[in-house]
């Protein structure tokens, strides 16, 4: 029997469960995760595992962060019990990671690289990037996001013929559904939905200041705006609200649960995403399966692969709202048979991304993985993984 592909993460969310029933479809697959909940979004618990074998290391814990030495015991006896033929790794700077990744190098076992860090979504230091340098050198293939990923990649020194897009994919047709009748009339669709955590990366403040410019230039023909989400700025951004004279036009909706998203983007006109850092996006995808027009930050790391100007968007400087309130009132202004024709073209587009994508492409990473020579972790390497794992702070 064929040994599976371990993929791990911190917790399922629907969309991992949407990408781990795709590489189950194809291949012998476990999935591992450490928790069953966190406190970093607000998801349902997701027990449903239909399609793909999963194992939860902390069944016990929500919120809480395992000790180190309960995680490496439960990591390496689940990895050792199962005899994964490759390990899908998340990033370079959790815990349960890094200990994976230690694993693989005790073991010999091929290690894939899921990441999605681009460039500029952080602040960059000479040291971090050198321990990265470091890191990738034990990895024999990676499974990135999209062009910024891969470039990040390539920049630290990462063999490009080893890396492959479709890493932050979404199940398209759950968000192409309509969950009750007549929310998707074109009629109704008269205001721009933004759905996204209420922290300060997201720029909400910012957003809602070219919002009132965006008002105060259509007049009465502006849309309203819907703000899906919660989190620790939701104060922040209510007093935004009160400033602006904004309390009437937009519509606080609070955080909505995966199933309730589909009616979410029926009702909608267009998407923004006004992100000043994010290394992917994926309500973009959400909102493209759901046939809209999208406007999206320049900063995030999905723009040049999912908005063709002016075909199914815009990318604006979401520092600029003047910028940014010029896009709303050309595709609020716009007729409906354009704001659809835009909305086909999101479709089309985001047809290439979709759970399929990633199962494939990450069976060609571990294939690659699988022939690429095993590194030998020096006593470097071992020193530097335990000292990562025992750090406090992540790396940039």
């Amino acid at each position: 029997m064929e040994r599976p592909i371990a993929v791990i993460f911190h917790r399922f969310g629907p969309y991992h469960c949407a990408r781990l029933r795709a590489l189950a479809a194809r291949s012998p697959a476990v999935a591992i995760e450490v928790v069953r909940n966190d406190t970093a979004y607000q998801w349902d618990v997701m027990d449903d595992s239909r399609g793909f074998r999963r194992v939860t290391l902390f069944p016990e814990l929500t919120a809480d962060q395992p000790r180190v030495g309960d995680l490496r015991q439960r990591l390496y006896h689940c990895l050792a019990s199962e005899q994964p033929r490759a390990v899908a790794i998340p990033g370079w700077h959790a815990p349960y990671a890094l200990l994976a990744l230690s694993w693989c190098l005790k073991t010999s076992t091929p290690a894939v690289l899921m990441s999605d860090s681009t460039v500029s979504d952080k602040r960059r230091t000479f040291l971090g990037e050198r321990i990265k340098r470091k890191l990738l050198r034990l990895y024999q293939a990676g499974l990135v996001s999209g062009r910024r990923s891969t470039e990040y990649l390539l920049h630290l020194g990462f063999p490009e013929l080893a890396v492959f897009p479709g890493c932050d994919v979404v199940d398209n047709g759950h968000f192409g559904q309509l969950q009750s009748g007549g929310e998707a009339e074109p009629g109704a669709r008269q205001s721009f939905l933004v759905s996204c955590r209420f922290i300060p990366v997201k720029n909400l403040p910012r957003l809602l200041e070219g919002y009132a410019r965006y008002r105060q230039e259509a007049g009465s023909a502006a849309w309203g705006l819907v703000l899906a989400g919660d989190g620790p700025e939701r104060e922040k951004v209510a007093e935004a609200m009160s400033m602006l004279n904004l309390d009437g036009s937009v519509r606080l909706a609070g955080f909505v649960q995966y199933d309730g998203l589909p009616a979410c983007y029926a009702r909608a006109g267009a998407i923004i995403l006004p992100s000043v850092s994010e290394t992917w996006g994926l309500v973009v995808n959400e909102a493209m399966a759901a046939g809209l027009p999208v406007l999206v930050s320049n900063r995030c790391g999905c723009a040049p692969d999912l908005v063709q100007e002016g075909r199914n968007g815009f990318t604006f400087d979401p520092y600029e709202t003047e910028d940014l309130a010029r896009l709303m009132l050309c595709v609020s202004s716009m007729s409906e048979d354009e704001r659809a024709a835009m909305g086909q073209a999101s479709r089309e587009i985001i047809s290439r991304w979709t759970p399929e994508t990633f199962a494939t492409n990450l069976m060609k990473a571990a294939e690659v993985a699988t022939a690429a020579p095993r590194p030998k972790a020096t006593v470097f390497d071992k020193a530097l993984l335990w000292a990562l794992i025992h750090r406090s702070r992540a790396l940039p």
